[in-house]
C-alpha cells in the first residue's frame, strides 16, 4: 500500500472486535512510532501500553465512552514537559511532536489492519495520577488500539483548492 492509500484507509474506529493485539504487531508499531521526528530530536515522550483489565478500568474511568471500553488494549502518550525543545520566543514543542508520533503510531497500526482513534478529550488529571506519571508528564492523548468491528465511513475533506493557497 502507497502512503496515500495508507492515509486514506486510516480512520477513527470506535467499534473493536474483543481480538487482542498481537504483539509482533505492537512491536512494530513502537518501533515506527520510536522513529518519529521530533524538535532538535529530543524525543520528549513517553507511550504506557496498557492491556491488563485493571489497568483498561482505571483509563476507561477518565474517558468513560462505551465504544472505548471495545477496545482490547491503548496507549497513553505523553508528553515530557522537562525534556522537550523550546524555541527563543518560548513556543515549546511537546504538543508538535508527540501528534508527529501519534500519527506514526495511527498510520502504522492501519497498516497492520488495525484501527485507531485520537481522544484527547479525557480527564488527563485523573490519568495521570490513576497511573502515576510524573510532575512534567502530561498525557496528551489516549489511542485505544484493535482490529475494527465497525467500517471506514467516507471521509469528508475539503477541496485541494481550499488548503493550497
Amino acid at each position: 500500500m502507497n502512503l496515500l492509500e495508507l492515509v486514506k484507509a486510516r480512520y477513527s474506529c470506535r467499534s473493536y472486535q474483543p481480538t487482542s493485539v498481537e504483539q509482533e504487531k505492537l512491536d512494530y508499531i513502537m518501533e515506527c512510532v520510536r522513529f518519529a521526528p521530533s524538535a532538535v530530536n529530543k524525543q520528549p515522550w513517553r507511550f504506557h501500553i496498557v492491556r491488563s483489565e485493571a489497568d483498561k478500568a482505571k483509563l476507561q474511568e477518565c474517558y468513560n465512552r462505551e465504544w472505548f471500553q471495545t477496545a482490547p488494549m491503548y496507549v497513553i502518550c505523553s508528553i515530557l514537559h522537562d525534556e522537550e525543545w523550546v524555541r527563543s520566543d518560548g513556543k515549546h514543542h511537546g504538543d508538535i511532536d508527540i501528534a508527529i508520533a501519534v500519527e506514526h503510531l495511527c498510520l502504522a497500526a492501519t497498516e497492520q489492519g488495525l484501527g485507531t482513534c485520537w481522544v484527547c478529550n479525557f480527564d488527563a488529571e485523573l490519568c495521570k495520577k490513576s497511573f502515576g506519571l510524573g510532575e512534567h508528564e502530561e498525557p496528551a492523548v489516549l489511542i485505544p488500539i484493535g482490529y475494527p468491528a465497525d467500517d471506514l465511513k467516507e471521509k469528508k475533506r475539503k477541496a485541494i483548492e481550499e488548503i493550497c493557497k
